[in-house]
């Protein structure tokens, strides 16, 4: 039944598509969807407007127009839904797919291998466990306790050329992506992470698009959710691969 109500609006031609409303919609009524946020359905937004004051380019308002009433019901059955398809995603992970093998090494000191030509030379590896990637990081892994975290957004190590010397030296690192991937799962593992182990401090290279802003939001979220204070900076890379701006987040 469709009444007249106050429900958030989403400007399309404003949305970049950077994500940071997502964790703020506490109903899980957003998600990025082609790149732009959309709201799922009309009855999961409670036209509170709590995700208004993370939009950077005030994509997002509320408005009074004809919408389906708000259904607290539907919310908890929709998350609900939403937890155990993430969860059996969780359980199947570990299958036997070398990508989900936790490891722990000793940075190697070079890629190249005897008789292999000059072309494949490279820098010492700084990489010391597996795996890297967000969503394949159980948060209970050896690697993550006491450790300096860098979480970077996944297109970073590839415009930025001296990643590991600069960034991934001493630390363990965890990549993705906040547009693409799943931000309210994010924000949940990483809450279990800073619960779980005793996390020193967080570096966040992020690129300067605008959907990579996500991702400090993720973790300034991630650590309210969990209690914690941790220090963290943020480091901006510009597609060219130089550093354009540094600086130190409130926990």
């Amino acid at each position: 039944m469709k009444i007249k109500r106050q429900i958030v609006e989403i400007d399309d031609e404003l949305c970049d598509g950077c994500g940071q409303c997502v964790p703020t919609c506490a109903e899980g009524a957003i998600e990025i969807i082609d790149g732009k946020a959309r709201l799922v359905a009309d009855k999961y937004c409670d036209g509170l407007g709590a995700c208004l004051g993370e939009c950077p380019t005030g994509a997002l308002s509320v408005v009074e127009r004809e919408a389906e009433e708000f259904d607290e019901e539907a919310v908890e059955e929709y998350l609900g839904l939403k937890a155990q398809r993430e969860s059996h995603q969780e359980a199947t992970l570990p299958c036997g797919c070398p990508s989900t093998q936790i490891q722990t090494f000793i940075p190697h000191p070079s890629c190249q291998g005897p008789g292999e030509p000059s072309m494949y030379k490279s820098s010492a590896s700084a990489l010391s466990h597996w795996p890297v990637q967000i969503r394949l990081v159980p948060p209970n892994a050896p690697f993550l306790k006491g450790a300096h975290l860098l979480v970077a957004a996944d297109c970073v190590p590839v415009a930025y050329p001296s990643f590991h010397q600069d960034f991934l030296k001493g630390k363990v690192v965890m990549v993705g992506c906040p547009k693409f991937d799943d931000v309210k799962e994010y924000v949940r593992r990483f809450a279990e992470i800073f619960r779980m182990a005793d996390i020193k401090s967080i570096t966040v290279p992020i690129m300067e698009v605008p959907c990579c802003s996500g991702l400090p939001v993720i973790i300034k979220n991630a650590m309210e959710e969990a209690k914690k204070e941790i220090s963290v900076e943020l480091v901006v890379i510009s597609a060219r691969g130089e550093v354009l701006k540094k600086e130190k987040l409130a926990a």
